[in-house]
């Protein structure tokens, strides 16, 4: 099993009270604690348009060992950015949905993959080693779309195919406004390349309580990587009515429980968010980090 926790990038990046760099990264220290080997640490998007994430630059060198960290990035200037304080594995965004993609990026799903396609050839020739050099694409509204309604699944499987061609490692599906069943999953599992199961990440919301359900419905496919964020952190802003990612505490739990180890300790998840929870001036909600909790408190009584 593969949890790609992007609760410091993806969780934090629309809040609008500020999180001290020294708090993110105690974050993501106690998120590495715990036992999470894939972070998505931060993004070099400028910092007028996420000014969350403006201290990109400054976070990533103090990054704590051991996990594997990515960051996103939007374009040639945040690529090179990232490569100047030694990002090695990168993350780019786009939709099924060009009307999302116009709302979010201000151009078409095809111009943001011309974007793609300089991007990526820098990043290969950024002089990283291969070995080291690794790159995934988002692509979001993959069920649908909250100013065009449902995108059909051979649409977003074309966007995924044609980033697979330009040399992406992995392509992350992206449940945006969260509203996905089961049977979404299956349909859209069907269009998708079967050889590329082991490159597909499936990224759910949970606005509607299905993101457990989603990943059934995905492992009974084969499979076999998630993302997810701490304490459900995140949503988004082009999105109305968007709920949180699906949070880290249920998706592992929800592992554990099924016989799948994570490796992940579900008592150091369930406390690795509390600081920034805090910052946030908000109580936990993730169902799994508040039964942890719950159990913590009793027994230390």
């Amino acid at each position: 099993m593969r949890i790609v926790e992007v609760g410091p990038r993806d969780g934090l990046q629309n809040e609008k009270a500020p999180v001290p760099t020294d708090v993110k990264l105690r974050f993501i220290a106690r998120l590495a604690e715990a036992g999470l080997k894939e972070i998505e640490a931060t993004s070099f998007v400028s910092p007028k348009w996420v000014p969350q994430l403006g201290d990109a630059a400054e976070l990533w060198p103090q990054l704590p060992p051991g996990p594997l960290y990515s960051a996103l990035v939007p374009n040639q200037k945040g690529l090179a950015r990232a490569i100047e304080v030694g990002v090695k594995r990168i993350a780019l965004f786009t939709a099924a949905s060009d009307a999302f993609t116009q709302k979010n990026i201000n151009m078409t799903v095809d111009a943001s993959l011309e974007v793609f396609r300089q991007v990526i050839a820098s990043f290969r020739g950024a002089g990283i080693p291969p070995a080291d050099q690794w790159m995934r694409a988002y692509v979001s509204t993959a069920f649908e779309c909250p100013y065009a309604g449902r995108i059909e699944p051979g649409r977003v499987a074309e966007v995924a195919n044609r980033l697979f061609e330009m040399g992406v490692d992995e392509v992350s599906l992206g449940d945006t406004i969260g509203v996905a069943a089961p049977v979404e999953v299956f349909r859209l599992a069907d269009a998708l390349d079967s050889r590329r199961k082991s490159q597909i990440a499936w990224h759910f919301h949970d606005t509607h309580g299905t993101g457990i359900a989603n990943v059934s419905a995905a492992l009974d496919l084969g499979y076999t990587a998630f993302d997810s964020s701490a304490a459900g952190f995140g949503g988004c802003p082009y999105a109305p009515g968007a709920g949180g990612n699906l949070a880290t505490e249920d998706l592992v739990y929800f592992l554990e429980r099924t016989g799948m180890p994570t490796g992940v300790d579900v008592d150091r998840m369930a406390r690795a968010s509390e600081e920034v929870l805090a910052v946030l001036g908000r109580a936990p909600t993730a169902k799994s980090q508040l039964a942890a909790l719950a159990a913590a408190a009793k027994c230390a009584t």
